[in-house]
């Protein structure tokens, strides 16, 4: 397709640059004039995928192949941007045009092949925020010369009123406000949501429906309507009704998704194994327990939040320190009711009688079922009213689980002008890793056979997807770096997405036969690892600064650390002459001397998880440069 749609873009860019021409017969042709059975080709398969090679008999399969596959939903998004006939031609048109360049024709993302582009193609929520990039006349040409779409589309679109499942409105504002407080990394695109039913809720109550666009949209009661518009392209009121229940239908099904995945991901937690697993973690329980009880001037007589408490581990800590209150956070039920039953247990359940024994604050610790967005609703809580602000929130490559943003809304919420987070930064490591952080070595020797064929298709399925493991630090053949650091009393929740660049250096000590090639003298990097340190810094623990750190070097954790494995091995060597050979940089040949990595970490279209971009240059010794194509990992 890709070959096929640049002959044609190069014939339209020439078009766009002359004057339009009439038919041969010197008849202008209107789309009056077509007959969709005078098709000279005969096929019944005439309509190309906007997207891939895919071809269909119909709009309508079309259509459906476009909404399963590549996350494009033409009628819905048709619906709710009002597009007319005109509007539609050009999002088509622009479409076609965006993917010949291998670019997302939403977010703008350009990709070096379309299969990456296929792979990275996602729900688009904001749709009136891009409709003006196809808002362009130069769109009304045809992209594709006789592109049957462009002739059919408007005839698949006749749906009936019934179609529409009618909704419960107070139901449909009560799920998406819920949705809106338990939206972590999405509280501006559920507002926004809230919003737009709003906005319907009460055009019904006076009797119509009316979208957005209508504000400022003329009257057509004084306008001949022809199919359903006017003179001016603006839909008629029942076109506007359909439009309507479409944006609340759709936006109640986001809210209900987010809700669905939310229950799951705290329902997960509900499992003892897993919190058997994170209180069995040394080096975490070490760190928060050095934070917490080996710091009296932070802790005694504080007003504590713990953000997350699972069994209430930390806020036991916390009242063990000395806190005057303690307020234990935690949105799933199950656990909720076991912290509760753990801190009475211990007499450290607030609002009991209890005299003070063993050293310990009795009754201070109350614990609070559900998001920390909604804690105002169910205890009395004066905001910026916390002295400190505890949290154990970090998932693999530690924004995993997007838990983060909740954390910066407590702070922002409830945390006191100068009072304390813990822990207070965060930090991102990459490195890179030589062969024996794959499974080659043991494909290779597999009770004296050589199976390494296995292993090699295993390597290139890692390139595919982030593999989150421990890797011994003795697989790491380059230096480690910092890729971002996070200072979590000051940062904004807009920065959890970020792009950060960082370059690798191959180490001079490496030597293991793993990773070193005797004969030319040159390591091979497979890819990088990411992991993360956790400070809780001398700013808010003067007496004791504590470190959790998730590194190849340090003793494990349950966090592992996460591999991201290149689609082909970068050979490096520190301090190589040239020779006048003339090779590919990071081959034997010609090996690297450093990586100049781009990586990109943002939350994902799928709530709570995480998307990752990793972009690789090999530069030699004399500066020459070679880039790999980007490779997209998607971390769920």
């Amino acid at each position: 397709m890709a070959s096929r749609m640049i002959q044609e873009r190069e014939a339209y860019r020439v078009e766009e640059e002359e004057e339009e021409e009439e038919d041969g017969d010197g008849e202008p042709e209107g789309w009056d004039d077509w007959n969709g059975d005078d098709d000279e080709g005969g096929s019944g398969s005439d309509f190309l995928c906007l997207f891939c090679d895919s071809k269909y008999s119909s709009c309508d399969s079309l259509f459906e192949h476009c909404t399963k596959v590549h996350y494009f939903d033409f009628h819905r998004i048709r619906k709710a941007l009002s597009l007319d006939f005109y509007g539609s031609f050009k999002l088509i048109n622009y479409i076609r045009s965006q993917v010949v360049d291998n670019k997302c024709w939403s977010c703008g993302l350009t990709f070096q092949s379309n299969k990456d582009l296929l792979n990275h193609l996602h729900d688009t929520v904001n749709l009136k925020d891009i409709k003006c990039l196809w808002d362009d006349e130069r769109y009304l040409k045809p992209f594709i010369q006789d592109d049957s779409l462009l002739y059919s589309f408007d005839e698949s679109e006749e749906i009936e009123d019934d179609e529409f499942t009618p909704i419960n409105e107070e139901e449909l504002i009560g799920d998406l406000k819920n949705s809106e407080e338990i939206c972590d990394g999405d509280q501006n695109t559920v507002e926004k949501m809230v919003l737009n039913a709003d906005d319907c809720n009460m055009s019904r109550v006076n009797g119509t429906t009316i979208s957005v666009n209508d504000i400022n949209s003329p009257s057509t009661s004084d306008k001949d309507l022809v199919n359903d518009k006017d003179s001016r392209g603006f839909v008629s009121s029942d076109d506007k009704n359909q439009e309507g229940r479409m944006i609340s239908n759709s936006s109640s099904r986001l809210a209900k998704h987010i809700m669905k995945v939310n229950e799951n991901y705290f329902g997960a937690y509900s499992s003892f194994g897993i919190h058997r697993e994170m209180l069995s973690d040394e080096v975490r329980m070490d760190a928060y327990g050095t934070a917490i009880l080996k710091n009296p001037s932070l802790l005694k007589g504080a007003v504590v939040m713990d953000v997350g408490c699972g069994t209430g581990i930390l806020s036991l800590f916390a009242a063990q320190a000395g806190a005057s209150r303690v307020i234990a956070i935690e949105a799933s039920a199950k656990m909720a009711a076991v912290a509760s039953k753990v801190a009475s247990d211990n007499g450290l359940l607030r609002g009991k009688n209890q005299s003070q024994a063993d050293g310990l604050q009795k009754g201070v610790m109350e614990v609070v079922q559900g998001m920390v967005e909604e804690v105002d609703k169910k205890v009395e809580l004066q905001p910026h009213s916390v002295d400190v602000l505890l949290s154990e929130w970090m998932g693999y490559c530690l924004l995993y689980e997007s838990m983060l943003s909740s954390v910066l809304y407590a702070r922002d919420r409830w945390l006191k002008p100068g009072g304390a987070i813990l822990p207070d930064t965060a930090t991102i490591f990459v490195a890179g890793f030589g062969k024996g952080g794959t499974s080659l070595p043991f494909w290779e020797n597999v009770c004296s056979f050589d199976m390494s064929c296995i292993g090699k298709e295993l390597v290139n399925d890692a390139a595919q997807f982030p593999i989150v493991d421990v890797l011994d630090s003795e697989d790491l053949v380059t230096n480690s770096v910092i890729l971002q650091s996070f200072d979590l009393a000051t940062m904004k929740p807009n920065e959890v997405d970020f792009t950060a660049t960082a370059t690798l250096e191959p180490m001079l000590n490496v030597t293991d036969a793993k990773h070193f090639d005797s004969e030319t003298g040159c390591c091979w990097c497979y890819g990088v690892v990411l992991w993360f340190e956790t400070g809780f810094t001398s700013r808010f623990c003067r007496e004791a600064p504590a470190v959790l750190s998730t590194s190849p070097y340090t003793p494990k954790t349950h966090w592992s650390q996460t591999i991201l494995t290149f689609r082909e091995p970068i050979a490096m060597r520190s301090n190589i002459a040239t020779g006048g050979k003339v090779a590919a940089v990071g081959t034997d040949v010609y090996p690297a001397a450093k990586i100049d990595l781009r990586v990109s970490i943002v939350r994902s279209t799928e709530h709570r998880s995480i998307d990752i971009s990793l972009e690789a240059i090999g530069v030699g010794p004399d500066g020459r440069r070679r880039s790999w194509p980007p490779q997209l990992f998607s971390l769920q």
